[in-house]
């Protein structure tokens, strides 16, 4: 019987795991709602593409000189480091740079993304929220 508990035990463990190391697709909202990301397969990578945003983020974007949001590749060339940690480029629209950043899936509905402008300045965090 202990063996069985021990079995159940580690598979349980690992469970969190396993979950968070699969690629982040599907749909996902900023903190703000104003912007919907697609994320899907990028060759060996995986990137996200903005399929809706709200007339105001639409202008902030142009505001940073950017092209039009929606149809934007946001999150580029992300590659798994770790389980659950991606590493690529994204474009800051409103700023109209593309920055090194990370994201990082807590959960099967929480995506973690960070990056800085420069050498840990102007860093920021934000929450994605899975949509579908």
């Amino acid at each position: 019987m202990r063996p069985i508990l021990m079995a159940a035990a580690t598979i349980a463990a690992l469970l969190p795991i396993a979950a968070s190391a699969a690629a982040p697709k599907g749909v996902w909202t900023n903190p703000r709602k104003t912007v919907r990301v697609q994320f899907q397969p990028c060759g060996d990578a995986i990137c996200g593409k903005v399929i809706a945003a709200t007339p105001q983020a639409e202008a902030d974007a142009q505001r940073g000189g950017g092209a039009p949001l929606v149809g934007a590749m946001l999150f580029q060339d992300f590659r798994q480091n770790e389980t659950g940690l991606w590493n690529g480029s994204v474009l800051v629209p409103d700023l109209g740079q593309t920055i090194t950043g990370t994201i990082r899936q807590v959960d099967a509905n929480t995506l973690v993304g960070e990056g800085c402008v420069f050498a840990n300045i102007g860093c920021r965090t934000q929450t994605w929220t899975r949509v579908k």
